[in-house]
């Protein structure tokens, strides 16, 4: 290969790699915007903008160059997959998980209390007749251990996940 041809290569994936690595960051950032978390938010958007600048400066300047444009696409790609991978193993945040159980409301709740999981249980009533609802907060870390424990006892209750942000009071961790 002659030094033209390794000079392309070597660019693309540079843009390739600037581009995983400030989408990975724009998307931590989004969700500590969401989070609330403006400073540590306002802190990762200057390192994702500056990374970002120095990519698409270099696609500027090479504009006829497929193979960075080529780059510039699949480190966007690359950096949202990445991005929420690292969201996924940080763990941050908040999740608040309804549980609904024909028949073994309170065995789930009692197993979720005996793992220091909070639960708050409310009657209701659905198409087939009365049913518990169960009600938890907990952090987000500590989602699969809660579905494992529902799952052992009723494989068949329904579980919704949302994001939640607590506005104020005490929420044990559990561990």
């Amino acid at each position: 290969m002659d030094q033209t041809t390794i000079n392309i290569i070597l660019g693309a994936l540079l843009i390739m790699c600037l581009r995983i690595f400030d989408v990975s960051l724009g998307t931590i950032r989004a969700l500590m915007t969401v989070q609330g978390r403006k400073y540590v938010a306002g802190s990762i958007g200057f390192f994702e903008v500056t990374i970002w600048v120095i990519a698409i400066r270099h696609i500027m300047q090479n504009l006829d160059n497929f193979w960075n444009i080529l780059g510039y696409s699949s480190g966007f790609a690359l950096g949202t997959i990445i991005g929420i991978t690292i969201e996924q193993m940080l763990g941050s945040g908040f999740l608040q998980l309804y549980i609904f159980s024909m028949n073994y409301a309170d065995t789930i709740a009692d197993a979720l209390r005996k793992n220091k999981i909070g639960v708050t249980m409310l009657p209701g009533e659905g198409s087939s007749g009365g049913v518990a609802i169960l009600m938890v907060l907990i952090i987000r870390k500590r989602k699969k251990e809660l579905i494992k424990i529902i799952d052992e006892i009723d494989p068949t209750a329904f579980i919704s996940v949302h994001t939640a942000t607590p506005y104020r009071g005490y929420i044990n961790s559990g561990k």
